[in-house]
């Protein structure tokens, strides 16, 4: 086999406009395979349709394979050329036919984990978006489905488990140690939703009874010693199983379910029909092993990809430029599971702080697109931040405008009229139109413009009656090929408190802010109303609005909604923050008593408390900035830190005095708890006391669970005590076998506000446990320093040239990881002339490279545009 990443690469722009349905149709395909870890034998008879008015050569697509032979209704054809990679049949004036097409692959040297690939003795297959064709020759366009009748042989004690879509129809024993099993799809389906695995795996079986009394069989597939940390996941399915029943209506429809654990996949998981492939990270967990947020993100994930089921596979995507059709929904939906089965506010804090990490960022940087993008070079670069969340916050604001019971009716109609379809965004959007009964026409522009708006507002009064009114003003920022904008509809949730006993009106509007400015009537108020604003984050924009002093800590205290509270707080915070490091003098005295009568409320939740008390990140400081100053951002943080430690001493530690829950015990009190010991923690150790080492150390060795075990590991990792060092030792010594708590020791490291950090990244990379050719581990060593804003912007470029290096390395073995590796260097417009200069230069360097990956080239090309 030879890789497609070893040839140089020449990007073509793929444009949506471009768009013509498939010449052809595949309504059946057998396959049947071969299988061995070096050598694979496939063997694909594609039954094709004629679908176009006039004649047309049969275009096969193909990456990095060749055809053994070529057979039409049962007979050699020689009526065949390669055009670059891909397979040419002509056909002359047939409207139909059976082709087959015999080809020969290599698993154990497909590094870029896509198509059919070794993973540690065991074979498996990631087919989104383009990997199919890494397989056999096939239109390989999520536009073509088909029904899979898919047969596997293979030695029987290398592969004793033999896995695919659909159901397991016959099975059998072979000669010489080898034995088959025939699998069946009923529902069709696109190519990239096709699995294999085969291997040697053990299972943990349930069942579920679908609302309409059907036994659905479910399995969990892991390595021999594992399967006892699949409970977790398990119930997870289950409970993604009712929960779409119950709020959507949607009951599975096939009797079996699996799902493979695999240690080397560049996702998080894969739903390919029936037959789920999954990062382990997001299957394995026991309280030694995983901290709740791990807990959190196998539930989350388990639902995203059963979800998927019908927001992906019974309706799937028309092209890949309706990605977010599939994705932006289905992240709500799993938003949405997992906000009911813990705390909505907690869960809604922790989507919005994701948006802004990664989609803010991205939607102001160079690598900027609409959520239904316009072209692209390489599809695998469109799983992005903006396609997910964001496209998950579009949804959310369509529910917003038209309420539960009509978005309802809106959902249902869209499954019904496209299912078994191959759908576009503007099907989902007509389809809410439609049942829930609202024009959508300029909320269209949401799919079609890049950008996050920026909306400003002021209240206004007239002093003759005392009315008040808000006026609003939005902005969409150009971005690159967008530089002037239409105004978006926006739905804000507002409410304003009437403090002086006057007659405002205190009930929360949904204001549809649909021009560039807007005049809102408030109310008659004897002084300026307080107004909560964007409440629940109804909208992914900016808000700019002057507060009077006071004001903020007061809704930190009091607003009835929880995310306006945590807002107020975030706010307050980075307001002290932004004006320390622009030099200018700046008290900590309310940030203090703000989140002192957070931490003391009575009936205050634990996890929000958590998630409120904390202080903005470096990244999202320097978000506010024109030119960001990474080293100014870290002594100021820290020292607010500190003072916020110091002030509260008796508080955290009163905190941490209190006895932690068992790690067992995974209610979502429970949770809170140890969140909000881990935040004492980190605000007494940023103090520098005395004890605050020791005290850590004393945590680290004595807890049940990771959770807090972990906790204590990163807050000793910022310093240099001694415990620092034993710490590490130990957790080494203790989980050196386990690569996905190994992973997190790097991280720790990687995540250090420690001077030495990218030095200590650097060594790291060459430790015997460090590997390249597992994107966990990748991620965890340079992922995390690439999110260590002063580390990774250490003056010396030093972080920068550590990142092009892995990204060079990467790109010949795994372009699609080495791709995402790249976008923090994009950023450089909004840092200093000097670090500007540094980054721009390793771009530059990137680019030099002969033989670069289609995936890189377009990142690193479009980054350098800045």
């Amino acid at each position: 086999m030879t890789d497609a990443s070893s040839t140089p690469a020449i990007p073509v722009t793929i444009h949506r406009g471009d768009y013509r349905p498939p010449e052809w149709q595949v309504p059946d395909i057998a396959l049947d395979f071969a299988l061995g870890i070096d050598e694979t034998r496939v063997s694909a008879r594609l039954s094709v349709v004629r679908h176009a008015d006039a004649p047309a050569p049969l275009l096969l697509r193909g990456d990095g394979i060749t055809p053994a032979e070529v057979r039409v209704d049962g007979s050699v054809w020689n009526d065949w050329r390669m055009e670059g990679g891909d397979l040419i049949v002509d056909l002359g004036e047939r409207t139909a036919a059976m082709v087959e097409v015999d080809t020969v692959i290599n698993p154990a040297t497909n590094t870029q984990l896509m198509g059919l690939y070794a993973s540690n003795a065991m074979l498996c297959t990631q087919c989104e978006a383009e990997g199919f064709r890494r397989i056999t020759f096939h239109p390989d366009r999520p536009d073509v489905l088909s029904r899979y009748r898919v047969r596997m042989e293979g030695d029987k004690a290398a592969f004793p488990i033999l896995l695919s879509n659909g159901n397991c129809v016959e099975q059998g024993a072979g000669e010489g140690g080898r034995h088959w099993a025939l699998w069946e799809d009923p529902w069709p389906k696109p190519s990239y939703l096709f699995a294999l695995v085969a291997g040697d795996l053990v299972v943990n079986r349930d069942s579920f009874t679908t609302m309409s009394g059907r036994k659905v069989e479910l399995g969990i597939w892991v390595r021999a010693g594992d399967e006892d940390r699949t409970g977790h996941a398990m119930q997870a399915l289950k409970d993604s199983m009712a929960w779409d029943e119950r709020v959507y209506g949607r009951e599975y429809d096939l009797d079996l379910f699996n799902i493979v654990a695999v240690s080397d996949f560049n996702m998080g998981a894969m739903e390919n029909k029936g037959l789920n492939v999954f990062n382990t990270r997001y299957i394995l967990a026991d309280p030694d092993t995983a901290t709740d947020m791990d807990y959190d993100g196998v539930e989350g994930v388990v639902a995203h990809e059963y979800f998927h089921n019908w927001s992906g596979n019974r309706v799937t995507c028309r092209d890949w430029f309706q990605l977010s059709l599939k994705e932006g929904f289905t992240v709500y939906r799993d938003q949405s599971f997992s906000a009911d089965m813990g705390s909505p506010p907690v869960k809604r804090i922790e989507d919005v702080r994701l948006l802004r990490a990664a989609q803010f960022p991205e939607d102001a940087g160079p690598l900027a697109h609409p959520i239904r993008p316009d072209s692209f070079q390489e599809i695998s670069n469109f799983y992005t931040a903006t396609i997910y969340n964001k496209g998950a916050e579009i949804i959310r604001m369509m529910a917003t405008m038209v309420g539960p019971e009509r978005f309802r009716k809106g959902t249902d109609l869209y499954f019904d009229r496209h299912d078994g379809e191959a759908a576009t965004c503007e099907d989902f959007v007509k389809a809410i139109e439609d049942g829930a009964g609202i024009d959508l026409t300029q909320f269209r522009l949401w799919y079609s413009q890049a950008g996050t708006p920026r909306i400003t507002a002021r209240i206004a009064t007239d002093e003759r009656n005392g009315e008040r009114t808000l006026h609003l003003t939005q902005v969409v920022p150009a971005t690159p090929g967008q530089p002037e904008k239409a105004p978006m509809l926006i739905p804000l949730r507002i409410k304003a408190y009437d403090l002086d006993g006057g007659h405002g009106v205190e009930e929360e509007q949904l204001v549809l802010l649909d021009r560039t400015e807007m005049a809102v009537p408030l109310g008659h108020y004897r002084s300026p109303p307080m107004l909560s604003l964007n409440r629940g984050f109804s909208a992914p924009v900016i808000v700019d609005f002057a507060r009077e002093e006071g004001e903020l800590e007061w809704l930190a205290a009091n607003d009835d909604d929880p995310f306006a509270r945590y807002e107020a707080l975030q706010q307050l915070m980075l307001d002290t923050l932004v004006t320390a490091v622009s030099g200018k003098a700046s008290d900590a005295g309310a940030v203090v008593d703000a989140i002192r009568q957070t931490l003391t409320g009575s009936a205050a939740d634990p996890a929000f408390v958590a998630e409120a008390v904390l202080l903005p990140s470096e990244a999202f400081i320097g978000d506010q900035m024109v030119i960001v100053d990474p080293d100014a951002i870290r002594r100021e943080r820290l020292a607010l830190q500190a003072a916020i430690g110091t002030a509260l001493e008796s508080e955290w530690r009163a905190i941490l005095g209190q006895l932690a829950p068992a790690a067992t015990l995974l209610t979502p009190l429970a949770k809170g708890r140890r969140r909000l010991r881990g935040v004492a923690l980190a605000y007494l150790a940023a103090t520098g006391m005395g004890d605050a080492s020791e005290l850590a150390f004393g945590i680290f060795s004595g807890a049940d669970g990771m959770t807090e075990r972990q906790a204590a590991l990163a807050t000793l990792a910022h310093g240099d005590s001694k415990e620092r060092a034993q710490a590490l030792d130990i957790f080494y010594r203790r989980y050196r076998d386990n690569p996905l708590v190994l992973d997190k020791w790097f991280q720790v490291q990687a995540w250090s506000l420690r001077s030495d950090t990218v030095a200590a990244v650097a060594a790291l990379a060459e430790h015997p446990d460090f590997t390249l050719t597992n994107p966990n581990r990748v991620r965890a060593l340079y992922g995390a320093l690439s999110a260590n804003q002063a580390a990774f912007h250490q003056a010396d470029g030093a972080g920068y040239r550590l990142i092009a290096d892995l990204v060079l390395a990467l790109d010949p073995k795994n372009p699609q990881t080495a791709a995402r590796m790249i976008p923090p260097l994009g950023r450089w417009k909004r840092f200093g002339d000097a670090r500007a200069a540094m980054m721009k230069a390793e771009l530059e360097r990137i680019l030099a490279q002969p033989g670069l990956s289609r995936d890189v080239t377009e990142q690193a090309s479009k980054s350098l545009l800045g």
